[in-house]
This record gives structure tokens, sequence and C-alpha cells, in this order.
């Protein structure tokens, strides 16, 4: 029964914003490590941001720091990753994970993924 359902990809030029959506189903997601994964063909996965249950800290992949803005909130039981000046390297299938901690931008221990949202930066 547990879920995780991203929305909110699309098509956008380089320097264009987008931002995407995970919303959680059954299971306790204010109790979880959450983390946006991107993966691209010949590129490999990548952990984009990862914040801990407690939203004491989020961490970010290098290459993303200043651009990219996760959040969560637990009432809503959802998280959001915001996107701006992006480039054809962002373009990826973007995954939300459930974990129980986080390791600089990845989680650790993790329960469940969501099947991803598509995002594509081209001019």
């Amino acid at each position: 029964q547990a879920q995780l359902v991203e929305s909110g990809g699309g098509l956008v030029q380089p320097g264009g914003s987008l931002t995407l959506s995970c919303t959680s189903y059954g299971f306790t997601f204010s109790s979880y490590a959450m983390s946006w994964v991107r993966q691209a063909p010949g590129k490999g996965r990548e952990a984009v941001a990862c914040m801990n249950y407690d939203n004491d800290n989020t961490a970010y992949l290098d290459s993303v720091k200043g651009r990219f803005t996760f959040s969560r909130d637990n009432i809503r039981n959802a998280m959001y990753l915001e996107m701006n000046d992006l480039t054809p390297d962002d373009t990826a299938t973007y995954v939300c994970v459930a974990g129980h901690f986080c390791r600089n931008s990845a989680v650790a221990g993790e329960g469940y993924w969501g099947q991803g949202t598509q995002a594509t930066v081209s001019s």
C-alpha cells in the first residue's frame, strides 16, 4: 500500500525552472528521511538532495547547490523540489525515496521508491 507519487516534470528551456512534487501514501511520511534521486542515460544515478525527518538539515548534490531547493510538508505528506537555472545536464527522471537517515545528499536504509517524473531541459 505504501506509495510515492511524483509529478511536475516537463520540458523547459535552459535557464528555466520546474518544481517537482512527491506525495506519499500508506506510511508515516513524517518519520522518514526523504530524498530526491535522478537517473539519466549515460550519467548514472545521482542523489540530488536529502532531508532528515525532523527537517534539521538539507544536503544537496554539489552540482545543484544554489539552484535547487528541497522542501517538505509533513502535514500534507508531500515534498517538493524547486529547480532553477536549469541546464541540459539536469535532464533526468527524478524519483522520490523514503529512508531512515541522510548521508550527505543520499538517503540510507530506504524503504520506498516512486516511479519518477521526467524533466527535460532542451532548447
